[in-house]
């Protein structure tokens, strides 16, 4: 089963009142495993980015201003998603923006049918409980010490591992080795999984001179234990 987990930034919070967005980061699994392909991708918004969003990801209007508009990268953006469902963290968000930005150049909207929101499925698992991505990797151990503004490509690899735990974390795929793959054991679901091949059994035979010398060991001792009469 082939997912792709992806975050946005942007310039605010409403693309009806101009805002844009102004990266994407996606990452592809396989089963519920990073496969190492991903899609990342800046873009010009062609406008000012205000103050308050570029203290969040860090991007400025001077950083964006040499990047392509959308449009000369959407075909590339729309390939590497294919038809496959979509993982984000406050998944309307990102895809309000993302088919904002297709609807401007002329391409059809990626149905919500496609859309996995994590925050929905930490609101299941844990009622009551903080949701934000810090949050929930703090809850599930996933290491964030490098993050120190957001950025999409940056966010979309912590989702991806807090995806693999809310659902499931390592276990996942477990036993379900392909029919032509039988033969190997040991896969450990999480980024660089190991898989190991079987090993058969080693064989421990004492050779005929090894029985010899244990034969004349036991002739030198002096009423064994095993040999007296209960």
């Amino acid at each position: 089963m082939r997912e792709i987990i992806f975050d946005t930034e942007t310039t605010g919070f409403d693309p009806a009142s101009g805002d844009r967005m102004v990266e994407i980061g996606c990452i592809e699994l396989i089963n519920r495993v990073p496969s190492g392909r991903t899609f990342h991708a800046y873009y010009n918004p062609q406008r000012d980015m205000p103050s308050a969003a570029e203290a969040v990801h860090g991007l400025s209007t001077h950083f964006l201003s040499d990047k392509p508009l959308f449009h000369t990268g959407a075909a590339d953006l729309l390939a590497f998603l294919e038809d496959s469902p979509l993982v984000a963290h406050n998944a309307r968000f990102d895809f309000g923006f993302l088919n904002h930005e297709l609807r401007r150049c002329g391409h059809p909207d990626v149905s919500l049918d496609r859309m996995i929101d994590t925050v929905a499925i930490a609101r299941t698992l844990h009622p009551g409980a903080k949701h934000s991505l810090d949050a929930l990797c703090t809850r599930y151990g996933i290491d964030r010490s490098h993050r120190v503004k957001h950025g999409a490509l940056l966010d979309a690899e912590l989702l991806a591992q807090l995806y693999i735990e809310l659902t499931g974390g390592r276990q996942i795929g477990l036993g379900l080795a392909q029919e032509e793959d039988k033969e190997i054991v040991g896969v450990e679901l999480s980024a660089g999984a190991v898989v190991r091949p079987v090993r058969p059994a080693r064989v421990f035979t004492a050779s005929a001179q090894e029985l010899e010398r244990h034969g004349a060991f036991i002739a030198t001792l002096t009423k064994p234990l095993w040999l007296e009469e209960a």
